[in-house]
């Protein structure tokens, strides 16, 4: 008991943010959302002092995944809340932690030792980072560049929790989506070229939109036709993925103390949402970063890598996105295009098949991990259903009963959840949906849930011609 006080004495120096004393507006959290938004992408574009840029674009295609911009202040993006969270979910869940987080005791514990495992990881990742070469410092500079990307870090956390206390959602999430978006906006519209030039007949627009109207007054069918699939699936992904949030099982409940008046809890079909997905691919970038590093020192334990940091053997080679090594944005386009053109397939088809059943797997071990470790499983919903003094209709008001119940549907639809989530971005990589699979995704989800989150909480402190639009 002593050690747990001191402990906890221990996590009040760690810096933080105090929470607002009431609650807060529309304005005010969209003022703070806005603020933070701002800020991160400012960092984003301030490089590194001392950072060498050879050798950066190696990890360009991690850098959707963990929010970040390599060489720049938010070079860890969210790797050390991500890796921060999962230790400590684990330690809890197995109970070597015995925390009880539906206390405000316990609840304190667990996102306190949180920011304080986060902003440990921001050191250690730092020097890792630049000690092995994932981010190279020029001669001299090894322990300015350590120091500015762990202070970078710190900062993200800290903007993490301002996020999560005065803003919508979580940083996490917001970080994520806003770097999508930007990117599917470029990558969509932008009309210049990759060295930032009016396009000419020899070299394209970045943008799909503008590729479709150049090569179409060029006669050119099919890059039309190739430019134009990654768009249209783009969409497909993003109202597929919208559909099935909106997929769910509803669990009448009733008022104990209270006849005729009750109402649904609802079980969404993607039940863990976005985590395991995030946790998958935040793993699998640790795995390619530890694999380079090594390969780098000359110990190929993990894989030999060629142009670009795309696996070329090894162990990484079979569970890294063939996408990456597809010359075309999809695999779709590139096959259609191949058979228009009577051209051979890539050799890299196959790797989808490894690809994808690695990608499944880990999502539905995370989604049933995080189901369990998060107070999604049956045993916790059922004990907050039943001390908010609410029990299923026709049945004594018993814990036991409504465990029993959601026993029928919480475990198939989070092995479901991590399933489906697994598939749709592989879909979305082999259709060659812009943002890449995991970004798609990710975005959708996220802007999906925030949706619901403005439209619960906050529809009456809106303009009334935004209400209307929520609304609608």
């Amino acid at each position: 008991m002593e050690v747990q006080l001191k402990y906890r004495d221990l996590l009040t120096v760690v810096p933080g943010i105090e929470g607002p004393k009431k609650r807060l507006n529309f304005n005010n959290k969209l003022k703070w959302t806005s603020i933070i938004v701002i800020i991160y992408f400012i960092m984003g574009n301030i490089t590194v002092w001392g950072v060498d840029p050879v050798g950066l674009e190696r990890f360009e295609f991690l850098q959707t995944i963990v929010a970040s911009e390599f060489g720049s202040l938010i070079t860890l993006g969210i790797v050390p809340i991500v890796n921060a969270s999962i230790i400590l979910q684990l330690l809890t869940g197995s109970d070597i932690l015995q925390w009880d987080t539906n206390t405000a005791e316990g609840k304190q514990l667990f996102m306190g030792t949180q920011k304080l495992l986060a902003i440990f990881f921001c050191i250690v990742q730092a020097v890792a980072f630049v000690s092995f070469g994932a981010v190279p410092a020029q001669q001299g500079a090894t322990m300015a560049v350590v120091s500015q990307i762990a202070v970078g870090g710190i900062l993200i956390v800290l903007m993490d929790e301002v996020i999560s206390k005065w803003g919508f959602g979580s940083g996490v999430s917001l970080f994520i989506a806003s770097g999508v978006s930007l990117e599917i906006v470029q990558r969509l519209f932008n009309p210049l070229t990759v060295e930032g030039t009016l396009p000419t007949a020899a070299e394209g627009a970045v943008g799909y939109i503008p590729q479709v109207f150049q090569t179409l007054a060029a006669g050119n069918l099919v890059e039309t036709l190739a430019a134009l699939i990654p768009v249209m699936f783009t969409v497909l992904i993003f109202f597929l993925v919208v559909y099935l949030n909106g997929m769910k099982v509803e669990i009448p409940l009733a008022f104990g103390q209270v006849k005729g008046f009750g109402q649904r809890y609802p079980l969404n079909l993607l039940y863990t949402s976005v985590i395991p997905i995030i946790f998958t691919h935040a793993m699998l970038a640790n795995l390619n970063i530890m694999g380079q590093m090594l390969a780098d020192r000359g110990m190929p334990l993990l894989g030999a890598f060629g142009e670009g940091g795309i696996p070329e053997s090894g162990l990484l080679y079979w569970i890294y996105s063939p996408q990456a090594a597809t010359p075309r944005d999809g695999l779709l386009t590139e096959i259609v295009v191949s058979r228009i053109t009577e051209a051979p397939l890539p050799e890299v088809t196959v790797a989808w098949i490894p690809y994808t059943i690695t990608i499944c797997l880990l999502t539905i071990v995370f989604s049933v991990f995080w189901a369990k470790t998060s107070g999604q499983d049956s045993e916790t919903v059922a004990e907050r259903i039943h001390n908010m003094g609410m029990s299923v209709p026709g049945y004594r008001r018993d814990k036991r009963i409504i465990e029993r119940i959601l026993d029928r549907y919480v475990p198939y639809l989070a092995v479901l959840s991590g399933l489906f989530i697994g598939l749709l971005s592989v879909f979305a990589d082999f259709f060659g949906a812009v943002g890449g699979g995991i970004g798609i995704l990710l975005a959708t989800m996220i802007i999906y849930k925030l949706y619901e989150e403005l439209a619960q909480q906050h529809m009456e402190d809106m303009h009334p011609a935004l209400r209307q639009f929520m609304g609608s």
